[in-house]
């Protein structure tokens, strides 16, 4: 009898527990409302090369957040990152930013996820988003690194290999 509930009491701990994960997974994968990456040719973004993203929104409630996310290789040289991200509205409507990112902890390990030689990055642009309007938001995003007292920017950016865009609905 001691044995038989052991094995019950174990069976339904495991049924929580894979269910709980389900829900966790599921939730938040209903959450995503856009992801999308853009592979950067040879690792190497070039200074001219904006990568755009078109968001059809026909949520005009929901807040969402808003991130810019990137894979890096070890050839990133810098502990930051400027770039450039823009909105342009379904009514022509524009916003631009320039944003910096910490890329580096102080000692020079690359921030991000994963094990590999390729770290991901989910970089926060916009929080508490809503979608005012009904059509197509097209997002961009240029780098804009430049080494110090050099006026001019990189002609090329190396180390960056992907670069993606994110919305999450909030709950």
């Amino acid at each position: 009898m001691k044995i038989q509930l052991k094995k019950s009491i174990k069976s339904v701990a495991r049924s929580i527990l894979v269910l709980f994960f389900l829900v966790s997974f599921f939730s938040c994968s209903n959450n995503m409302v856009y992801n999308q990456y853009v592979p950067i040719e040879n690792g190497e973004w070039h200074k001219d090369s904006i990568i755009n993203f078109k968001v059809n929104s026909t949520d005009t409630i929901s807040k969402n957040n808003l991130y810019v996310t990137l894979r890096n290789n070890k050839e990133y040289e810098f502990s930051n990152l400027f770039l450039i991200v823009g909105i342009k509205f379904p009514n022509n409507y524009q916003i631009v930013d320039t944003l910096e990112y910490e890329m580096t902890t102080p000692d020079g390990r690359f921030l991000g996820s994963g094990m590999t030689d390729i770290k991901e990055n989910k970089l926060e642009y916009k929080t508490n988003v809503t979608f005012s309007m009904s059509g197509d938001y097209n997002v961009s995003v240029q780098q804009a690194m430049r080494r110090t007292r050099d006026i001019e920017g990189l002609t090329y950016l190396k180390g960056i290999t992907d670069v993606g865009l994110q919305i999450e609905k909030l709950n």
